[in-house]
């Protein structure tokens, strides 16, 4: 059980990042075929993406890897009708949406709310696809990647993205305006590209580590936690509407690029 407050007595919070943290599985990659069937994506892209979620289950993302993400996320949904993919979303919702969360995660967000420290989501995937999934495990605050939208359309532009040293820079940001003790606060993710938020607090953890992050960790002796219990909780949602319709948009980018930029990169020998 995590220590109740810092060592001061002050605020502390636990900063959890999303996909393969808390998620054990990309939900918005279920939407590949409902995206086709509406026009907004080839079948080509569908093939790649059950392909490019194995490789990315398997071994993650870099930076350069998530740089192309970047832009293959910007030019992708350049044009993209809001109403319809939200349209898509809501009539599909029930029969492809099971979000997949590991029973440690939400066992560990709960040990922390116990503790009285507040629960921050800080995610790369969008805006629309982490507050639902924020305010369904009852998280104080989320940080999320933010589209660009004008006169209904995204414009393929990210106007906010939370990424790398990104995250860390939201959560010095939020211990400055929340008063979070960082040295006594918690933080954990995944992947080797969320080391400087892991790096912002005082008691880091690497959960289900990609090959890099678990040599970080090993050799700043930060603990391993290895989540292996994906527990459905599809029937703790809320009914399908406007908000939850948009649940899929902000991830179902993101994964998006990461389909296209693993499909595409050569995979680094072990």
């Amino acid at each position: 059980m995590p220590e109740r407050t810092g060592a001061q007595g002050g605020r502390t919070a636990a900063f959890f990042d999303l996909d393969k943290t808390i998620i054990a599985k990309s939900s918005t990659l279920a939407f590949s075929k409902p995206f086709q069937a509406g026009g907004l994506i080839s079948r080509r892209a569908v093939l790649r993406s059950a392909y490019a979620q194995f490789v990315y289950l398997v071994g993650g993302a870099d930076h350069d890897q998530m740089e192309k993400m970047r832009q293959f996320l910007s030019a992708l949904t350049a044009g993209w009708d809001v109403a319809t993919v939200r349209e898509i979303v809501a009539d599909t919702l029930h029969n492809v949406v099971d979000p997949l969360v590991y029973d440690e995660a939400v066992t560990l967000i709960e040990e922390h709310r116990l503790a009285g420290r507040d629960v921050v989501i800080v995610s790369t995937s969008g805006s629309e696809v982490v507050e639902p999934i924020g305010a369904m495990l009852g998280a104080d605050r989320v940080v999320a990647t933010r589209l660009v939208e004008e006169e209904g359309r995204y414009t393929g532009e990210i106007a906010y993205y939370a990424y790398a040293e990104e995250k860390a820079n939201a959560v010095r940001a939020l211990a400055e305006e929340r008063g979070y003790d960082l040295d006594a606060s918690y933080a954990y993710s995944d992947s080797i590209t969320d080391v400087p938020m892991l790096e912002a607090v005082g008691h880091p953890y690497a959960v289900n580590p990609d090959r890099e992050l678990r040599k970080v960790a090993l050799a700043n002796e930060w603990p391993v936690l290895v989540f292996t219990k994906p527990v459905a909780l599809r029937s703790q949602l809320p009914p399908a509407g406007p908000t939850l319709a948009a649940l899929a948009v902000g991830g179902a980018l993101t994964v998006a690029g990461v389909v296209w930029t693993q499909v595409r990169k050569r995979r680094q020998p072990a």
